[in-house]
């Protein structure tokens, strides 16, 4: 999508402020013993609460609202019965459609004290974005978002999982341009003033590849490895970019 208006704009900044208010409660709500489903249930609540609806239900018929996914599961995780632990790294991404506009986050954090390498992989993904971030202005190659997540990636020692892409977002949940956001010296592609966004790498100790499981949804990297994402939903401006789920 690209932002036309000032109302484009109040639209995804209202859709982006219902998954951050959504994932907040989730996320104070995530401590040892409560399940995933019951997680899922709060977000269920606090999106009905703002309008909204689940987009990956709305547009893939995702079996639960949000996505949760924990340790070596790096994305698309079926909420269910599954109940944390102390020391669990999960990962809570959530993206809802309010009044025809789609924004979408996701963050993975610990549940208790993070062991250090699960907070230096989590905290290397977030500045991995705000890097990404820094570099983004209208005009400028697709891959400056690639150039920043790899310098940060390489620098710490974590892969950047290779088919799990960060996309185009506004109208529907996946837009173009999709890509990987790896250093790409090939890549062609330019931002363009207005163009609404994602940024989410996911970082990995393990190899650069997830698995589908046989729920035919849950992304995996190789048990006991580490694999942490961290997403913002974005317009691109002249300027610094304006963050939709901040």
């Amino acid at each position: 999508m690209t932002v036309d208006s000032d109302k484009d704009v109040a639209g995804l900044m209202a859709a982006g402020q219902a998954v951050r208010r959504a994932f907040e409660k989730m996320q104070r709500a995530a401590k040892p013993g409560v399940s995933t489903a019951e997680l899922d249930a709060i977000g269920a609540q606090a999106l009905a609460a703002a309008g909204a609806r689940s987009a990956p239900q709305h547009f893939y018929e995702f079996p639960g609202v949000t996505c949760i996914s924990v340790n070596e599961e790096a994305a698309h995780g079926i909420p269910g019965d599954r109940v944390l632990r102390l020391g669990d790294m999960i990962n809570i991404d959530v993206s809802a459609v309010l009044d025809g506009y789609v924004a979408d986050m996701g963050e993975s954090f610990v549940i208790g004290p993070a062991r250090p390498e699960q907070a230096k992989i989590i905290q290397s993904v977030r500045a991995a974005v705000r890097a990404a971030l820094a570099r983004v202005r209208a005009g400028r190659s697709l891959n400056v978002i690639g150039k920043a997540v790899q310098k940060v990636a390489d620098r710490a020692g974590f892969n950047i999982i290779a088919n799990l892409g960060s996309h185009g977002v506004g109208r529907s949940i996946h837009e173009a341009p999709s890509y990987v956001p790896v250093d790409n010296p090939t890549e062609r592609r330019r931002l363009e003033n207005g163009m609404v966004m994602t940024i989410e790498p996911f970082f990995t100790t393990g190899p650069a590849w997830v698995e589908q499981q046989a729920d035919g949804w849950t992304l995996c990297v190789p048990k006991g490895e580490l694999v942490a994402q961290y997403e913002q939903t974005l317009i691109v401006t002249d300027r610094m970019p304006v963050l939709v789920t901040a």
